[in-house]
């Protein structure tokens, strides 16, 4: 189905917590910072229109980095963790006319547009539910098909996000397997900055 528009929802509100309070967003990675990397990702990936949540720092991001193009929103309850940045990106593809949503972190630079186009590529319809997977293990991107939102929104509290959406509705879930061209790894602490380029 290509005539789907799949949009791209990134997540980069984070604070940095444990990296001394450095916003995820405008870590340095490839001669550009690390939110404009996830962004050509996911537009690589075949995503369209692209959506970022900022959250920490935000006004900071916006005027650093290149988000031409992009919807943005700020989530003024990004602290509360990734679930508020979550509802805040569904909230604002509400109405695009957008049947998918994929979500992309913005700390996990080593999944690039081959795992984006992977999993953008199982769509369905818009009851779609689609995770990548590292040696079976599910992780990002996820895909929500348009219809699923509302519910997912509701249930994304905390850090959980999906998580728990997608546990109960595992027999639904299309998992991709995308270990051969990714790597799943988080840009959470000092010694993970070794990933950066």
């Amino acid at each position: 189905m290509t005539h789907a528009q799949i949009a791209g929802l990134l997540l980069a509100a984070g604070g940095g917590r444990r990296l001394g309070g450095r916003p995820k967003a405008l870590l340095e990675h490839r001669g550009g910072l690390l939110v404009e990397h996830a962004v050509r990702t996911l537009r690589e990936g075949g995503c369209g229109p692209v959506h970022v949540v900022l959250g920490a720092s935000a006004d900071e991001v916006r005027a650093r980095a290149g988000l031409d193009g992009c919807g943005v929103s700020v989530n003024p309850e990004w602290t509360e963790g990734m679930g508020s940045s979550l509802r805040t990106g569904l909230d604002a593809l509400a109405g695009t006319g957008a049947d998918a949503a994929l979500v992309l972190l913005v700390d996990q630079p080593g999944i690039g547009a081959e795992a984006v186009a992977r999993v953008a590529a199982a769509y369905r319809d818009r009851t779609s539910l689609v995770a990548a997977s590292y040696a079976g293990e599910r992780g990002h991107p996820v895909l929500f098909g348009a219809d699923r939102w509302t519910d997912i929104a509701a249930g994304a509290v905390g850090d959980q996000g999906a998580r728990a959406y997608l546990r109960a509705h595992r027999e639904a879930l299309t998992l991709v397997e995308c270990g051969d061209v990714a790597q799943a790894f988080d840009i959470d602490t000092p010694a993970d900055l070794s990933h950066l380029e």
